[in-house]
């Protein structure tokens, strides 16, 4: 192990690992030993000294790794997503995971917080990661690239439920193709079911300031998150009032924004639905209706009026009691809080859509669940809430 000025402390191995043939990872490290670990993966082009230099703008109490490419032709983690280069796509990148997973599960145990953050190819690479074994990570940066969807990984409803993402990406990018970024962009905040920050700047292949400055907040408030929350309670295991289990939501899923706060824009609930869900949900055992406590002006929370049974992991708002809001009429959805599996099968069954700061600054089960369109529907959502309601009232 060597010493150097400008990249911190290289681990510089040699020999190669498992029957993958790839040498051994070269990586550079900075930060605090032991702390949550950070993993930077460079792109095409660039490497494992280049992309060290954003730990210089991430925060200071983290510890950061850059790992070298191990194919050094190709110039980064990027040759995967590149046809005609005589390998398989899908095989070149298990091998390099495997490569990868092996060097990471001796270098940081599991236990130990793990981020990703990838730039362009290394983006790629990440996000290949993140989906084949999501439980591994405590996030994943999608930066200025693309997930991986050729490569034969699960990319389905709800895959990456509970793991927060931030993607940040180019308007101006003229190196991925647009119907990529926009496909990744559909994916991680929509169907994924993954907590995601998403912003696109008037930039180019390039990382925005704004979109590193922000992403170091995004970091410092995960690993804070973290640090805090104890074991999280397991929550109800099916939902109430829906003997068959949660059925498809009909149709396409609504608009709702990627921005703070959350809303849905098309598809709306019609106002005397959402009157009817209101009357239903007050009458719901112990509850009391107010302005929400976290919500826009005009949100109805519900509260619960009884000393709090329930963790605090089944509240929006846990010290005034908010389990869910009802947004105004010009929305009509609703926030709910429920346990991680059961906020991914309303993702997963079209009910809902992750909210961008769960597990964050809030629950990681909070989901936007959309308005009811019909008297059906509206049976559908009073269930799911009712769910959240018997898990904030410990019932579940």
């Amino acid at each position: 192990m060597t010493s150097t000025s400008a990249a911190g402390i290289r681990d510089t191995e040699t020999g190669s690992v498992g029957e993958h043939g790839f040498e051994a990872p070269v990586v550079v490290r900075r930060g605090v030993a032991d702390a949550p670990l950070v993993v930077l993966l460079h792109g095409r082009g660039a490497r494992e000294t280049d992309i060290i230099g954003l730990a210089d703008a991430l925060p200071s109490g983290l510890s950061y790794a850059a790992v070298r490419a191990p194919i050094a032709e190709h110039g980064g983690f990027a040759w995967f997503a590149n046809r005609g280069i005589g390998r398989p796509v899908g095989a070149s990148l298990r091998a390099t995971m495997d490569w990868f997973r092996q060097w990471l599960d001796g270098f940081a145990p599991p236990g130990r917080p793990v981020f990703l953050v990838g730039f362009s190819g290394g983006a790629a690479f990440a996000g290949g990661l993140v989906l084949d074994d999501p439980d591994r990570f405590a996030g994943a940066a999608i930066l200025y690239g693309t997930l991986p969807f050729d490569a034969d990984l699960p990319t389905g409803p709800a895959r990456l439920a509970g793991v927060p993402l931030f993607v940040a990406q180019g308007q101006h990018d003229q190196v991925i193709p647009r119907e990529l970024l926009d496909r990744t962009w559909r994916y991680a905040t929509v169907e994924s079911g993954a907590p995601t920050v998403a912003r696109r700047d008037p930039v180019g292949h390039g990382i925005a300031r704004e979109a590193l400055s922000a992403l170091a907040g995004w970091l410092m408030e995960r690993t804070v998150f973290l640090a805090r929350q104890v074991e999280p309670a397991a929550g109800p295991a099916e939902w109430v009032g829906l003997a068959g289990g949660l059925p498809a939501r009909v149709g396409p899923r609504p608009d709702v924004t990627t921005t703070i706060p959350q809303q849905q824009r098309t598809d709306r609930s019609p106002v005397e639905l959402q009157e009817k869900l209101f009357a239903g949900l007050s009458a719901l055992p112990d509850v009391h209706t107010g302005q929400s406590a976290l919500s826009v002006p005009g949100a109805r929370g519900f509260m619960l009026t009884v000393p709090q049974a329930g963790p605090d992991t089944a509240f929006l708002v846990p010290h005034v009691g908010e389990f869910a809001h009802l947004h105004p009429e010009t929305d009509g959805s609703l926030h709910v809080a429920l346990p991680v599996h059961l906020a991914a099968e309303a993702v997963a069954s079209g009910w809902a859509a992750a909210h961008p700061l769960a597990g964050i600054r809030l629950t990681p089960g909070m989901v936007l669940v959309y308005g009811p369109r019909d008297d059906a529907e509206l049976g559908v959502v009073t269930s799911i809430v009712a769910t959240s309601h018997a898990w904030a009232s410990g019932r579940g």
